[in-house]
């Protein structure tokens, strides 16, 4: 089976539970429970069509390390290609909230 982008991604959405953990002591349990369960780009679809911001997305902003949200990941390439303008927007949105910019 060949690499594809929605794999990847996957990967991606776990490391950022991984790196939550290890970087800044933050266990996402219901975040990785969904990726496990739905799969990384079902989950952050998900996520990003609920009104309201994160327990996750909160907790990163505390430790200073928006960098590593899913909402910062889905703004980069190649990951930018699997969510809808609309989507894209949510997670610009939630971020520029919260006073991040990754420019």
């Amino acid at each position: 089976m060949g690499w594809n982008l929605e794999d990847a991604f996957h990967g991606a959405m776990l490391e950022i539970y991984e790196r939550a953990k290890s970087e800044c002591n933050y266990t996402a349990t219901r975040f990785i429970q969904m990726v496990n369960d739905r799969g990384g780009l079902s989950a952050a679809k998900l996520l990003l069509a609920v009104p309201r911001m994160s327990e996750g997305l909160t907790r990163l902003w505390e430790e200073k390390r928006l960098d590593i949200s899913m909402e910062a990941t889905i703004l980069r390439e190649p990951w930018r290609q699997l969510f809808t303008p609309d989507e894209l927007e949510v997670a610009r949105k939630r971020l520029e909230n919260l006073g991040y910019t990754d420019r």
